[in-house]
């Protein structure tokens, strides 16, 4: 089970490119997008990035950052960001792997990578809004734009 609304989302820190690391807290007092997938070169997986690549300023107009994460590596990250050309950081959960993809409940033991997970974390650290979507299906970006919103309902 994916973790749920409510709880704190677990910090870690993983590559974002081959010499620079990303941690989670860094981006507190922003709304954070997890977006975990499962590989960079699925079909399914470069249309989801795709499309979120192309979500950025609704997700900026929120206040919110957009990190993807699978067990790929660095390298092969970068190759993927550029092929896309993607403008939001891909982490590398490669080593150990999958850490924090079984950290928030978005490992697949039996296929070794990530599930197709999505969380929205708000500015204190604290999951708003969790889905756990069929690997072979891509969630589009319906369900993080009805969280964001819905935040910031509660916030205005």
């Amino acid at each position: 089970m994916i973790l749920q609304n409510g709880v704190i989302a677990p910090d870690f820190k993983l590559y974002a490119t081959p010499d620079q690391k990303l941690q989670l807290s860094e981006l507190r007092g922003k709304r954070v997008i997890l977006a975990f997938y499962p590989a960079d070169w699925s079909p399914v997986c470069g249309d989801q990035m795709a499309l979120y690549n192309e979500m950025l300023k609704y997700f900026h107009k929120y206040n919110a950052e957009i990190i993807g994460i699978s067990v790929d590596s660095k390298w092969c990250h970068l190759a993927f960001e550029e092929s896309r050309n993607l403008h939001f950081p891909l982490l590398s959960d490669f080593e150990p792997k999958g850490l924090v993809a079984k950290m928030y409940g978005a490992y697949n033991d039996d296929e070794g990578q990530s599930r197709r997970a999505l969380f929205v974390i708000d500015e204190a650290g604290v999951i708003q809004w969790s889905y756990l979507s069929p690997e072979g299906i891509n969630p589009g970006a319906d369900g993080i734009l009805d969280a964001l919103e819905k935040m910031s309902n509660v916030n205005s």
